[in-house]
């Protein structure tokens, strides 16, 4: 999809019935983002069923959550999700948890529609993200985050990854 390509897009809550395709997208998305980060035999242990398993759970989890899928001709290409700091001495009582767009999506505007269903405007919080994704920081950059100076190396795939935390 380029800029001068229509395509029907739409960003929605995240449905029950949205856990098999979250699933197949997601482990597509871990395989596009961490394929420098983490082995290669790590990466092909993910599996869309099992991706599939844990959406069916955070799909229900309550109105504190907000996780929203972006579709773009029917099908789900992204997803975002955030709510309660998980962490008792958390920056922000709210955090960015994930989100996640194909690849080929990239640079269409669709990751800052996903970002902007999850987080309201102004709305401070706090995220993790991998510490050699600079992708992802000039994202978090526009959108308002800076570096705190915390990181931390969280187990990641039966390995490690090094994450580094981003406030607004």
């Amino acid at each position: 999809m380029t800029a001068e390509t229509r395509a029907d897009i739409v960003v929605r809550p995240v449905r029950d019935v949205d856990a098999e395709a979250l699933g197949r997208v997601h482990a597509t998305c871990w395989h596009e983002t961490y394929d420098h980060l983490i082995s290669t035999a790590a990466l092909e242990a993910v599996s869309p069923k099992r991706m599939a398993e844990l959406w069916t759970h955070w799909a229900a989890q309550g109105e504190d959550y907000r996780m929203r899928a972006a579709l773009v001709d029917g099908e789900i290409v992204g997803f975002v999700g955030s709510g309660p700091a998980r962490e008792d001495d958390a920056p922000r009582a709210r955090e960015l948890y994930f989100i996640y767009l194909l690849d080929q999506f990239h640079g269409t505007g669709i990751g800052q529609q996903l970002f902007d269903a999850a987080v309201d405007e102004g709305e401070e919080l706090y995220l993790w993200v991998a510490e050699d994704n600079p992708r992802a920081h000039r994202f978090y950059a526009r959108n308002g985050f800076t570096l705190d100076g915390a990181s931390h190396v969280e187990p990641f795939l039966g390995e490690e990854l090094t994450e580094v935390r981003f406030v607004r």
